[in-house]
């Protein structure tokens, strides 16, 4: 069972995680902002309800996590998002990445590969306040070229490889952060598309996501 109740100790606990990834380093108010207004404990268990807020991932079943707060907020702060932005997400989770994205303005089209996952977010009544984001069952590394082209793409999984058909859903001018590795660790790049359909790639610091994997499971 979860818990839709969001009282002032929760609203409390937010705040206190803002100031830590604050502290961390992240610098976008609107991301911040993004991060203090999602309840984190609707995402999970209420037997986790106590740790919701604290900075680190927690599983969520099928061998999937739902990403740290820092991570998230990393990731999202280096998309550089503009209102009404068309966003792919590889790797739906928990949703709580995606409403982060939603609460930012931007449109999200989010695939889960896991089915068990997928059904739980067509039940999950919170993110029936964002209408900005879209569900979908599918493999990720297809992405969803009949809704391409988009201008930006996020991958919240540890990709072997860049995958070569969600570079080719970005819009010229636009840009995907993927975390890329197969060790422990994984080196996160931003990767943008110049208007000549040339690539840029950028690295950043190093981060533990759960595989990227192809296919669907039911």
């Amino acid at each position: 069972m979860r818990n839709y109740d969001d009282t002032y100790r929760h609203k409390g606990l937010r705040r206190k995680l803002v100031e830590i990834i604050r502290e961390k380093g992240i610098s976008s108010e609107k991301v911040l902002a993004a991060i203090e207004n999602v309840p984190r404990h609707f995402f999970l268990d209420s037997a986790f309800d106590e740790v919701a807020y604290e900075d680190r991932a927690f599983p969520i079943g099928v061998g999937q996590t739902i990403s740290q707060p820092y991570t998230v907020a990393y990731q999202t702060q280096l998309l550089e998002l503009k209102p009404f932005d068309k966003v792919l997400e590889i790797g739906t989770g928990s949703a709580y990445q995606a409403c982060v994205l939603g609460e930012m303005g931007v449109q999200v089209f989010t695939i889960e590969r896991q089915k068990k996952l997928f059904d739980q977010n067509k039940r999950f009544s919170y993110l029936r306040k964002y209408p900005n984001i879209k569900l979908f069952y599918g493999d990720g590394y297809e992405g969803l070229p009949t809704y391409a082209p988009f201008d930006k793409v996020l991958i919240t999984a540890a990709a072997p490889f860049i995958p070569q058909k969600l570079l080719e859903q970005l819009k010229p001018g636009g840009m995907m952060v993927i975390p890329v590795g197969t060790g422990d660790y994984q080196v996160m790049k931003r990767i943008k598309k110049q208007p000549d359909g040339s690539f840029v790639e950028e690295n950043f610091d190093l981060f533990s996501f759960v595989p990227m994997l192809g296919g669907k499971n039911d």
